[in-house]
């Protein structure tokens, strides 16, 4: 995993968009967004750590995507488009990466990286947390390939709420997301 800046220059998606700017773990862990990394190894320990890791955050569910231009044909293209509209979700986004690898941004919230997209690169091994509320997008790299283990904590459901709608700041899990993390920095909310 790395994290950083996202450049903000136009051209594709997929590019790294790296500004050069390095955002630590615990600039990432100040907005709510909690990353491990978990091997894939032959012997297969690492299914026993997602159990583990799953039943300590109450994730009774899961499934597994994988997004590839085969997989997707004709509408890989407008599906990677959609995956990277600005958007949040009312339930954590848990990833855990099989193969193949790819970038999810998220805004920044306070001080230098208000509102600032923060690209987080993601490859095999690599486990991702999003809280609820947390405006972000998602695209696979260069490399046109993930393949992804999605954790629930109830029946499994993806439904995004896209920023550029009226309501969507208005939603409960965002004005709870923007409150726990003024209250990790220590800013009156």
């Amino acid at each position: 995993m790395r994290a950083y800046v996202y450049d903000d220059i136009p051209g594709d998606q997929r590019l790294p968009h790296d500004s050069g700017n390095p955002i630590s773990l615990n600039t990432l862990g100040e907005l709510g967004v909690i990353y491990k990394t978990i091997p894939i190894d032959e012997d297969k320990q690492w299914e026993k750590e997602i159990d583990v890791f799953a039943k300590e955050r109450g994730y009774k569910n899961r499934d597994q995507i994988t997004v590839t231009p085969e997989g997707l044909g004709e509408s890989y293209e407008t599906k990677i488009k959609s995956f990277f509209d600005e958007h949040l979700h009312e339930d954590e986004e848990i990833r855990y990466i099989l193969g193949g690898s790819g970038y999810f941004d998220v805004r920044g919230l306070t001080g230098q990286y208000n509102e600032r997209w923060i690209r987080i690169s993601l490859e095999k091994g690599d486990l991702i947390v999003l809280p609820a509320g947390i405006y972000h997008r998602f695209t696979v790299d260069e490399g046109n390939t993930i393949t992804a283990m999605r954790l629930f904590q109830d029946e499994p459901k993806w439904t995004p709420y896209s920023r550029s709608a009226a309501d969507t700041d208005a939603r409960p899990a965002r004005s709870q997301y923007i409150d726990e993390v003024k209250a990790a920095v220590g800013i009156q909310a």
